[in-house]
């Protein structure tokens, strides 16, 4: 058999079980190979061993693995399955009857807006809080970042709009560098208790003398009335940034060094955007949830299996301060086919001038997917169909796309656009008049038509079509423009074509190609912006001059756009196919 035979059969078994939570059906997976490649039927008895063998091992894995290898080697089947499936419904919280009311919280790191990568946490905690009726906290984690990873003042703004778009509702708002003092009592308290110390040596030896070796280093076990007096020297601005850092005991014997005597506090010496030079000294993302997610008392705390060092550190904290640990629920790693998402790379592209702004496509923020005309229900969908999973996996935007445009096909009405226009002459129109009346929307003829007049002078019109659409053409082919006429092509270099027909039933019985086209002097000026960052510009039928701003059209044979700016020309932000 075949290799391209042996991945037929794999990709529709994958689908056939994907499909049916698991489970694939031989007879319905020989069924879609017959059909797309019917030259196989005369060997069914070995294709069907053959399936039979691929399905055995298909049903070995987990719906979640099956998932990830079906995105792999055909997308867009599993595309098909997402078009077709219902929302699915998240498992239970663990011990969610254990509390009162279930508190869960967010927390963005002000470096810039959100972006798609961090939907998943966002969509997941919130979908929670709203079927359990619980509390959900907004915390921007605004400890002083490093100088590659710096706050940014808009992006405190950014992340609440983008919340907002996507239909968050938070009911506490929190500044993590407001809560300084709470870190500094907490800190001084481990000290206090000989559960932290202040450690006096350099970054690189403390790493390859101590933390490698699981050796203490000399200033573990001093008296913590010494270590009270550089925690205090560390405040008045004695040490200098690198010079002293306060470490927990997490244990210096602990089997991963990743683990060993953690930082929780450092030195800073730059100013932060909202509270100046206030504060010199700041904690580090396990120590400040530590004591948070305590004090503001988180029940359930979602986020990646990437962080699970966070918990063993938090969960430290909380005993060493004789608190009670609360429930860690973890999914998957998850990336995204194509893209490379970083705030950082982002602000700097946008410092420079190579990127319009936040919300230019590239940057994948929120503000660009809205800007787009990806709709937040899709998102919403995308990352709750994504689940609890613990599967890693590449996620591709074509998923996306597909849940969108199942969501905005319907609202989107439809337009000629011409990208890289060539004219067109054609030549002995018999009729006095040409006018194309085709729908706004196939599937909703009560919307009305589009009038598309055609100016004939002395039987010659000129169109312009698709740069693309004249590469296919050849000499005395038929081709129908949409909606309009038939006609003949007569010269490729000048393009030039003369009348044949006009019914859309003459084109059929002639398999004829179907064109769009727009007028070559009544036409509107489109610029197209693509989430690549690159711009095309072309031309719409006459109606795109009743384009409002924040529409969604669909412009025919090219894919979904959003309306971004009527004046002083139209410019159109691409979606997706």
């Amino acid at each position: 058999m075949s290799k391209k035979l042996e991945q037929i059969i794999l990709k529709y078994a994958l689908a056939n079980a994907v499909k049916f939570e698991g489970k694939a059906n031989q007879k319905a997976v020989m069924g879609k190979i017959f059909a797309e490649n019917p030259e196989f039927r005369g060997q069914a008895k070995e294709i069907g061993k053959l399936v039979s063998q691929i399905i055995g091992e298909i049903d070995k894995l987990s719906l979640d693995q099956q998932k990830k290898r079906l995105l792999e080697i055909a997308p867009e089947l599993l595309e098909e399955q997402i078009r077709e499936e219902v929302v699915k419904e998240l498992p239970p919280l663990p011990n969610a009857d254990s509390y009162d009311r279930i508190v869960m919280r967010l927390a963005p790191y002000p470096s810039g807006p959100l972006h798609i990568g961090n939907t998943r946490m966002v969509v997941l905690n919130d979908e929670y809080i709203k079927r359990y009726n619980g509390k959900l906290i907004l915390v921007f984690d605004d400890t002083i970042g490093s100088e590659e990873k710096r706050i940014i003042p808009e992006a405190y703004d950014l992340i609440r709009d983008g919340l907002e778009w996507l239909g968050v509702k938070w009911h506490q708002e929190i500044y993590k560098s407001d809560r300084i003092p709470e870190f500094y009592k907490y800190c001084e308290e481990l000290i206090r208790k000989g559960e932290a110390y202040i450690c006096l040596c350099e970054a690189e030896e403390w790493r390859e003398k101590y933390k490698k070796t699981g050796k203490s280093c000399p200033h573990r076990d001093k008296k913590a009335e010494e270590h009270l007096e550089n925690w205090n020297k560390m405040l008045e601005g004695d040490f200098h940034e690198g010079q002293a850092v306060v470490r927990l005991k997490t244990g210096m014997d602990y089997p991963d060094p990743a683990v060993r005597d953690q930082i929780i506090m450092r030195i800073s010496e730059r100013e932060h955007p909202r509270v100046g030079l206030k504060y010199r000294v700041w904690p580090l993302l396990e120590f400040s949830w530590g004591i948070d997610d305590h004090l503001l008392g988180a029940t359930h705390i979602l986020r990646g299996k990437d962080l699970i060092k966070e918990d063993i550190v938090e969960q430290m904290i909380w005993k060493k301060l004789n608190w009670p640990s609360v429930e860690f629920i973890h999914y998957g790693i998850m990336t995204f086919k194509g893209l490379k998402l970083s705030k950082s790379k982002a602000r700097s592209l946008i410092e420079k001038g190579f990127y319009l702004g936040w919300d230019d496509p590239r940057t994948w923020s929120l503000q660009s997917l809205r800007r787009r005309g990806i709709e937040p229900e899709a998102i919403r969908r995308a990352m709750i169909d994504l689940g609890l999973s613990m599967i890693d996996i590449e996620y591709s935007p074509e998923i996306l796309y597909a849940i969108n445009r199942k969501m905005v096909d319907p609202v989107a009405d439809r337009y000629f656009f011409v990208e890289s226009p060539v004219e067109l002459t054609i030549s002995k129109i018999t009729t006095g008049e040409l006018e194309a009346k085709p729908l706004l929307h196939p599937d909703f003829p009560e919307r009305g038509t589009r009038k598309i007049p055609v100016n004939i002078e002395r039987g010659v019109t000129k169109v312009l079509i698709p740069e693309q659409d004249k590469e296919k053409m050849g000499i005395n082919n038929v081709v129908r423009l949409k909606d309009l006429i038939n006609i003949t092509v007569k010269s490729i270099n000048p393009l030039e074509a003369e009348f044949h027909s006009k019914t859309i039933e003459e084109a059929r019985s002639l398999n004829a190609k179907i064109v769009h086209w727009v007028p070559s002097k009544e036409n509107v000026p489109i610029t197209v912006m693509k989430p690549d960052g690159a711009s095309v510009n072309g031309f719409g039928e006459p109606q795109c001059k009743q384009l409002k701003v924040g529409q969604l059209v669909q412009f025919e044979r090219y894919g979904f756009c959003r309306i971004d700016q009527t004046q002083p020309q139209i410019i159109a932000f691409f979606a997706h196919n």
